[in-house]
């Protein structure tokens, strides 16, 4: 009787101990699970078992952005989904609506964020300003401006960036190519090369 009354008090200090599941962690997990995003999205988790602090990589494969690898962190606190969540990208890049703090321009991390929202809703957003970057309601105006008056050096200004180069005095992060475009370049090369090999043997 004693031995059950002390595994008894054990249990209870070890219920004790154990954190609880916060509310924002319950519908986090929720969140999660309702996850539809395309292969161009992938999110990471640095500690699995702390589901608030995690990164979401896009890698667009269409548009002025094709190519490049861009990545936000998710920082959620225990007023979710009340709040929005945190989002910020991680690197220096050049786009209209993300500021060189890495702050973003996306209405629902805003005004207009309502807790029947998710967090599906804000990573598609995301990608979307990737897509069609807005000129409209920027946080970066030099780009904005580009964009409107000269469209061309404004997606050569974005190519430069994602390969490291400086705009306009400011050194961009080098974005570095998504696995996709990176097997079309290497097929690519191969595609050439053997261009070249048959040019060559014909000119004998």
């Amino acid at each position: 009787m004693i031995k059950i009354w002390s595994m008894k008090k054990n249990e209870d200090a070890a219920a004790k101990k154990k954190p609880k599941t916060s509310a924002a962690q319950i519908r986090v997990q929720k969140d999660l699970t309702e996850l539809d995003l395309p292969s161009t999205m992938k999110t990471h988790f640095p500690d699995p078992a702390d589901l608030l602090n995690f990164t979401l990589t896009i890698t667009p494969d269409e548009g002025m952005y094709r190519g490049g690898a861009f990545v936000f962190s998710f920082v959620i606190n225990t007023n979710y989904p009340h709040e929005p969540p945190k989002v910020k990208c991680t690197q220096t890049i050049y786009h209209p609506n993300v500021d060189l703090e890495g702050n973003v321009c996306l209405n629902i991390l805003r005004e207009d964020w309502k807790p029947v929202l998710n967090l599906n809703s804000v990573m598609v957003g995301l990608q979307y300003l990737f897509l069609e970057p807005n000129a409209d309601d920027p946080l970066n105006k030099e780009a904005a401006e580009e964009l409107r008056k000269n469209r061309e050096q404004f997606i050569y200004n974005v190519k430069n960036s994602m390969r490291g180069g400086n705009i306009k005095g400011v050194h961009c992060e080098h974005a570095p190519q998504s696995p996709y475009s990176s097997h079309a370049l290497e097929l690519w090369h191969v595609v050439a090369a053997t261009w070249v090999a048959h040019s060559l043997e014909g000119a004998k």
